[in-house]
């Protein structure tokens, strides 16, 4: 017998059946129920009846628990706030980055999907995005600029995108990225910069114009600094004795944070930059290029002095962007015959491929492959000659 019956609950007038026993696949059973009748007789023919029933049918599967109830997917202007907050802000994303992607948002983002659901962003939402950027009213009426976004502006907005979604996924709240996010084809222009002469003219037009504009020339063209990290530079960063100057921080409007490749790098000095450096020692804050009240500069000013130098130095287009100083610092290391490493290493490129858009600058690189096929031709032909 594999049944016990005993009062239920230490009341002598109700009988409680307690069944213990080995089903055929092994698992152990046991249950305790009420007994339906009130005589022990009764109550042992019902307990032997439902071991039997037990025995013979199994136990009853149970019900599958309810899966609960899914919140709906929020919308992408609810939950932006929650993907800037707790995606770039808790990694501790660049501040100028995460202004980008809110004005990414505000601009572009909100009007053409901000009322959609995120699993309601399709391709065909995503084409509607495309479409609306590159046209002239492709922005919210607070933009100043009504043209058609460039190709790199529309593949940023899309990144951003794309990491919005890819956050929703990881959170739970999509299955999966509703959308392929397909980025339009760019292709990199040829960077322009100065020849030598140019650059000299420039450099020399910059030290008659003020010491501070003839340190942005340099800083740019014999450093190959970027513009924010010219705006960031210290004095204490520039180590005249040991002649090198560390990079370490880039200014982006109000932000100043780490570099654009995340890496500190220290670029020796040219003899005429460290003169310059040396002879602009002052005792008015830590920043290395400040204005005529003693802040620092900005980029305005910034741009404002390169096209004084460029025009004074009758330069074709003195617009002061600063970027050409750059480019001509790396174009000349490679006229020179810098090893493309190097260069990188100088420049703080984070990929080598960057660096490789300069590299046709090389001296002779081309021509000696060239030389080198014809000299392996000439040996195969008197090898043939010779075989003959």
């Amino acid at each position: 017998m594999t049944y016990k019956i005993r009062p239920y609950r230490g009341n002598p007038d109700v009988l409680e059946v307690d069944i213990t026993l080995e089903l055929p696949d092994g698992t152990k059973h046991r249950e305790r129920k009420k007994s339906p009748v009130s005589s022990k007789s009764g109550t042992e023919r019902w307990a032997a009846k439902r071991e039997a029933e037990i025995l013979r049918n199994g136990l009853a599967p149970k019900p599958a628990p309810a899966e609960p109830e899914r919140p709906p997917v929020p919308t992408m202007a609810v939950f932006w706030p929650r993907f800037i907050r707790d995606h770039a802000k808790a990694n501790r994303q660049k501040p100028s980055g995460i202004e980008s992607k809110e004005y990414h948002f505000r601009q572009y983002l909100e009007p053409v999907l901000g009322a959609l659901r995120l699993d309601q962003i399709t391709d065909a939402e995503i084409i509607r995005l495309k479409r609306f950027m590159a046209t002239e009213l492709g922005a919210a009426p607070n933009d100043k600029s009504k043209r058609a976004k460039s190709a790199s502006t529309i593949n940023n907005c899309l990144s951003s995108l794309s990491q919005c979604l890819r956050c929703a996924v990881e959170w739970g709240e999509l299955p999966a990225v509703p959308c392929k996010i397909r980025r339009l084809k760019t292709q990199q222009p040829a960077p322009k910069f100065y020849d030598f002469e140019q650059y000299e003219q420039l450099v020399d037009a910059a030290a008659e114009i003020d010491p501070r504009v003839h340190l942005v020339v340099l800083l740019g063209g014999d450093a190959g600094l970027r513009k924010g990290e010219i705006l960031a530079l210290d004095q204490a960063y520039c180590d005249t004795k040991a002649g090198r100057v560390m990079v370490e921080w880039n200014q982006v409007k109000a932000h100043r944070d780490a570099t654009k490749g995340m890496e500190f790098r220290a670029v020796p000095m040219t003899s005429r930059l460290r003169a310059a450096l040396q002879a602009h020692r002052h005792l008015r804050g830590p920043r290395l290029l400040i204005d005529d009240e003693g802040k620092p500069i900005s980029e305005r000013t910034l741009r404002t002095w390169l096209a004084a130098a460029q025009k004074a130095a009758k330069l074709p287009k003195a617009s002061g962007e600063l970027h050409i100083l750059r480019h001509t610092f790396c174009s000349h290391l490679a006229m020179k015959g810098a090893p493309v490493t190097t260069i990188q290493r100088l420049a703080g490129h984070k990929h080598l491929v960057t660096t490789m858009r300069y590299m046709h600058l090389a001296p002779g690189e081309t021509d000696r492959a060239i030389r080198l096929l014809e000299q392996d031709r000439r040996a195969t032909l008197r090898a043939e000659g010779k075989g003959t």
